[in-house]
């Protein structure tokens, strides 16, 4: 297959939009053959009503007609599937084209203002990072994607799930089965809830109770019976003698009194199985078909091996397994049929279902977590093999123990399209007499400060996930990254901003005291340091918070407009630096080229913004 994604899409997409013209063409001839059926059966009518020819003639185009109409809907099937493959690729294209922004998932829900970093590196929401990277088609696969953007892994797994990506990497027919599996819409199934209900305890007990219910629904059909013939009876369709139809009658109301007072007396039993079972296993079908196409997978790196092996059990694989209780859903759906609840008190159906629920816990809840963390983490490592193939010059990042470091050539923001992107080479942390632990970031609006600090941030997200990072090369420590970019105020909470942004601070603070394997030092990212105060306070607190953060190990970057705050750097010594960006005006127009130097930077637009707009200074 070619490594250029680009190619590989279009070759795969031209070849989907060929079979879609050519079963749409048998689409059209199936259509014309049943019509053809049908005039060719109401012919043998009309010949047969003229004496002309026998009535079974027609057997022969009914059996053609059933078999064009068998034909048809696999047909349907097929050609709604390619479909669904040629909007995967145009999707895949418009990614490569920078348009693929309001077309995904955009993972809204896993947004928690809380968090120290989503917000400010735009992980959630239209245009995010997640909207760009996801492809899973179940929620358990988004939910482990989210959960992998939100909490870093270390580096044993990172490069775990590294290995597994660049296995999946080539996998294109992989993904594309997977996203043509089920309708536009993704499975509402909650994996928390789903496998919390199959790892409790059974509701009902088999011993006697089950034996009951067989022999009373033996007993329902009899009445049922009973009241058939009865009915016919009184219709003269039949004909039985007075005191047999006194004794069906009696049969009938006995069985009523029977089965009605044990319904009565276990209903609550089955109703509480029934709602714990429809609150956690609904929409369950493409789950099952997910697994199916898992089943049919060998691999060879350690991770996706093992995910595979978790698949694995005895008896039924677990894809038949999750069919099997979905048409259990499917057939409690049906009691709310008018037909199926006249029959209820006669062959307790609801409670055959409930008993059926109840084993099918007992033999298969216990793994159902099991299962769906594994097809979770598949669909997870999918969604960053996608990314890798279609950015093949996106290298891994390499891991290092030497302390808090990040280390990063050519860095850019993977959400900027390549055409319009700037990068830049930046070294913080290592040991000494490494890079500086901090770079004071200045320069005027807009000349790429905060653009800086999102693309350091995101990066070290993505390497921390697993995926590939966008850089020519990116060496770091596990870090717990920590940012106040977009901290606003709060009129509801009675929050200003400068009290927001001072309480973001303070959770990247405590972070950096975290102790054990989690307390990872910390890539600190703050915009405009404390610009919500006077110059005064803003100096004194800026520096206290800068030592404090760095004496506790942690290493970053500080952008500011103020440029008192750069003497930060000479007050910290080797610790810290001065970096800048600058701006130039061409024909009356601000010019960024978005490129950082070493410095201060000496000037600011601010005077030159307004007037471009309008105002007059």
């Amino acid at each position: 297959m070619p490594s250029d994604p680009r190619l590989v899409y279009s070759r795969l997409l031209d070849q989907r939009r060929a079979d879609i013209a050519w079963r749409e063409r048998r689409h059209r001839a199936l259509g014309y053959g049943r019509l053809a059926a049908v005039i060719a059966a109401a012919v043998v009518v009309w010949r047969a009503l003229a004496g002309h020819l026998s009535i079974v003639w027609i057997a022969i185009p009914i059996a053609v007609f059933a078999a064009l109409v068998a034909i048809h809907d696999r047909l349907l099937r097929m050609l709604e599937r390619r479909r669904r493959a040629q909007r995967f690729f145009e999707r895949a294209l418009a990614r490569l084209d920078g348009k693929w922004a309001g077309t995904g998932e955009p993972g809204d829900r896993y947004l928690d203002p809380a968090h120290p970093y989503a917000r400010d590196l735009d992980l959630f929401g239209p245009g995010s990072l997640f909207e760009l990277l996801c492809t899973a088609r179940t929620h358990i696969g988004e939910d482990t994607l989210a959960r992998w953007l939100l909490a870093p892994a270390g580096p044993a797994t990172a490069r775990a799930r590294q290995e597994a990506v660049d296995e999946l990497r080539p996998r294109v027919d992989l993904r594309e089965d997977l996203a043509v599996m089920a309708e536009e819409f993704r499975t509402g199934v909650d994996p928390v809830s789903l496998a919390a209900w199959g790892e409790a305890p059974a509701l009902l007990e088999r011993r006697g109770l089950h034996g009951a219910v067989w022999a009373l629904t033996v007993l329902g059909v009899l009445g049922g019976w009973a009241l058939v013939v009865y009915i016919l009876s009184l219709l003269g369709a039949v004909r039985i003698s007075e005191r047999a139809s006194i004794l069906l009658c009696d049969v009938f109301l006995v069985v009523l009194a029977v089965n009605g007072t044990f319904l009565y007396r276990v209903h609550k039993r089955i109703g509480a199985v029934v709602t714990a079972v429809e609150e956690a296993a609904h929409e369950l079908k493409l789950l099952s078909e997910v697994l199916v196409r898992l089943e049919r997978e060998s691999f060879h790196s350690p991770l996706l091996a093992a995910l595979r092996a978790s698949l694995d059990t005895e008896g039924a694989p677990p894809s038949r397994r999750i069919g099997r209780l979905n048409r259990l859903m499917e057939l409690l759906d049906s009691r709310d049929h008018v037909l199926v609840r006249l029959a209820e008190p006669f062959v307790l159906w609801t409670t055959h279902l409930a008993f059926a629920v109840e084993a099918w816990r007992r033999h298969s809840g216990p793994v159902v977590r099991r299962w769906l963390t594994a097809t979770g983490e598949m669909e997870a490592l999918c969604s960053l093999a996608s990314h890798a193939f279609e950015h093949p010059d996106d290298p891994f990042p390499q891991f290092s123990e030497e302390g808090a470091l990040l280390e990063a050539e050519a860095v850019g923001h993977p959400l900027i399209e390549e055409g319009c992107l700037v990068r830049n080479d930046v070294w913080i942390g290592g040991r000494a007499p490494d890079g500086p632990r901090v770079l004071v970031v200045s320069g005027s609006n807009m000349s790429g400060k905060s653009t800086l600090l999102r693309t350091l941030g995101v990066n070290a997200v993505l390497a921390q996930a697993g995926a590939p990072v966008r850089a020519r090369r990116l060496r770091m420590s596990p870090l717990a990254v920590g940012a106040s970019i977009r901290v606003t105020d709060s009129l509801q909470g009675g929050v200003s901003r400068f009290y927001a942004e001072i309480l973001r601070l303070r959770q990247i603070l405590d972070e950096t005291a975290r102790p054990g394997p989690k307390g990872a030092p910390v890539l600190f990212l703050i915009d405009e340091f404390l610009h919500g105060t006077n110059s005064h306070d803003r100096r004194i607190g800026a520096e206290a918070l800068v030592r404090g953060l760095v004496e506790r190990g942690a290493i970053g970057l500080i952008t500011t407009h103020d440029l008192a705050l750069a003497d930060i750097a000479v007050t910290l010594g080797e610790r810290a630096a001065n970096v800048h960006f600058e701006d130039h005006i061409e024909d009356g127009r601000m010019v960024f080229d978005y490129v950082m130097r070493p410095g201060v930077v000496r000037k600011s637009n601010a005077i030159e913004l307004m007037r471009s707009v309008g105002l007059e200074i």
